[in-house]
């Protein structure tokens, strides 16, 4: 496993997916103005009341909290302790890399290398971002198919009528792979030996660089493996609490629609938006776009249209995306110019 001595993502590779990142979310919202909001969209005052300023406010308080003390418990158990004050930058620098690279990919090495600076070696630091990420994949995985049964909001929905099949094979796959990421790390391996052997033989690395990435490779590969059972073994009270905030944080997370399409009025049940968001979620994770953008604007757009008048569908979306994904990433950007900053001093 190569060693990401440096961030992933080069500044000139990172502006231009921030500025797909940037079309793609004003394409997806054009496509709910045009599709599904009937070309309507007016400002309505009461999204900022004080009582929704408030709520929405102490869930968001709760929902970076909990994002934050998720990664903690989960390094915790793994026999890590991380300052509270890098975590919280962790939070907000993986919100940014996600929300800008494909299949949210650069979040992970983010968080990777700022773990590498706070002393954790590279296999726990990988072990701990893919313990996080699985375990809110278990639920989300578990719950979508129940919300895809049960949910009368999502009966003859069009989109997912058409793809129902392809989300079935997703969440095999996707499950299949996760199982041999945590049980079964040996056979990861070979394959990525031979990738390596390939990139030497085409000349893209040196024969001493092979060596070395080889030996790295198999090395954090097998400390990587190792770390899964340190974590079953470890703490079970940070175990134990490494599941409860991340359902907390996935429970804030899909809280806010609820908040916003209350405050406007509607009368919708907690637990129909829960499903709602929860299938969203979902198929987000299957997004090749940055951040999903567009895609997620879309698919909101098409769960909530028979909920919102087409005058506040798009004020929602907006809404619903500012709270959970833009302020994050805004806050993220800052802390990665003033790292970058500091860096440069000399």
């Amino acid at each position: 496993m190569a060693n990401p001595q440096q961030p992933s993502t080069s500044g000139r590779r990172l502006a231009l997916f921030t500025l797909l990142f940037l079309f793609l979310t004003g394409a997806g919202l054009w496509v709910v103005h045009q599709q599904f909001a009937d070309r309507d969209v007016t400002f309505d005052g009461r999204l900022i009341t004080p009582w929704t300023l408030a709520t929405v406010g102490s869930l968001l308080l709760i929902y970076f909290t909990c994002d934050g003390l998720r990664l903690y418990a989960t390094l915790r158990a793994l026999g890590y302790r991380v300052r509270p004050r890098a975590i919280a930058r962790l939070v907000f620098i993986n919100i940014f890399f996600s929300n800008v690279t494909p299949m949210a990919t650069g979040g992970g090495f983010a968080q990777i290398w700022y773990l590498q600076r706070e002393g954790v070696p590279l296999g726990f630091a990988t072990a701990a971002t893919t313990i996080r990420t699985i375990l809110a994949i278990v639920f989300i995985f578990s719950l979508t198919p129940v919300f895809l049964v049960t949910l009368p909001t999502l009966q003859g929905q069009p989109l997912l009528g058409q793809v129902s099949w392809v989300l079935a094979v997703l969440i095999t796959l996707y499950l299949a792979f996760f199982a041999v990421v945590l049980f079964r790390t040996r056979w990861l391996i070979p394959p990525l030996s031979v990738t390596l052997a390939m990139l030497e033989r085409w000349n893209l690395i040196s024969p001493r660089r092979h060596r070395r990435w080889q030996f790295r490779a198999r090395r954090e590969m097998m400390r990587f493996a190792r770390s899964f059972g340190y974590y079953l073994r470890g703490d079970r009270r940070w175990v134990l609490l490494s599941v409860v905030f991340t359902a907390l944080f996935l429970l804030s997370l899909f809280s806010f629609p609820w908040l916003l399409i209350t405050g406007l009025g509607y009368d919708i049940s907690w637990l129909n938006n829960l499903g709602l968001l929860v299938v969203t979620t979902f198929i987000m994770y299957f997004s090749p776009t940055p951040g999903a953008s567009g895609i997620s604007e879309g698919v909101f757009g098409s769960f909530f249209r028979d909920i919102l008048g087409g005058s506040h569908l798009v004020l929602v979306t907006i809404a619903w995306r500012a709270v959970t994904i833009y302020l994050g990433m805004l806050i993220g950007l800052i802390l990665l110019q003033r790292d970058l900053a500091r860096s440069r001093r000399p």
